[in-house]
């Protein structure tokens, strides 16, 4: 996979606001505010930063969390994981293996067949409808 390196400044131009807030700085959206928070449409979610296939609409869930859910991503490859030790937590921050975007957190707490809840900020997915 190739990387995708941009300057701070050419992220600050392909990005809305937020967007940069949340990929480029690791901030968060507030909960139940994102466009796919409640979504329900069939197809791939995308990093909004590179356009890298990320997450699956069969595998989103409703956490009642506020942010899109996931139980795993579309290949184990596509995101990274790292510690996360702000806010006073200890959590595993997801990144986009292609770009280094933040896109949210994993928590071991997410419904079978994975456990996993992959809670990802709206703002940093696209959304493309099976059949495109």
């Amino acid at each position: 996979m190739k990387k995708v390196v941009l300057s701070e400044e050419q992220w600050r131009r392909k990005l809305t606001p937020m967007q940069f807030s949340v990929c480029r700085e690791k901030g968060t959206e507030p909960p139940f505010s994102g466009e796919f928070h409640d979504f329900k449409g069939e197809g791939l979610y995308r990093c909004v930063c590179c356009g890298a296939p990320l997450f699956e609409s069969r595998d989103k869930f409703d956490s009642g969390t506020g942010w899109p859910s996931f139980t795993r991503p579309v290949d184990p490859e596509a995101l990274r994981e790292h510690e996360d030790l702000s806010h006073g937590m200890r959590r595993t921050e997801v990144t986009c293996a292609r770009c280094d975007a933040h896109l949210g957190h994993l928590f071991p707490d997410g419904p079978a067949p994975t456990g996993l809840r992959y809670c990802i900020n709206s703002v940093s997915l696209t959304f493309e409808p099976r059949g495109r």
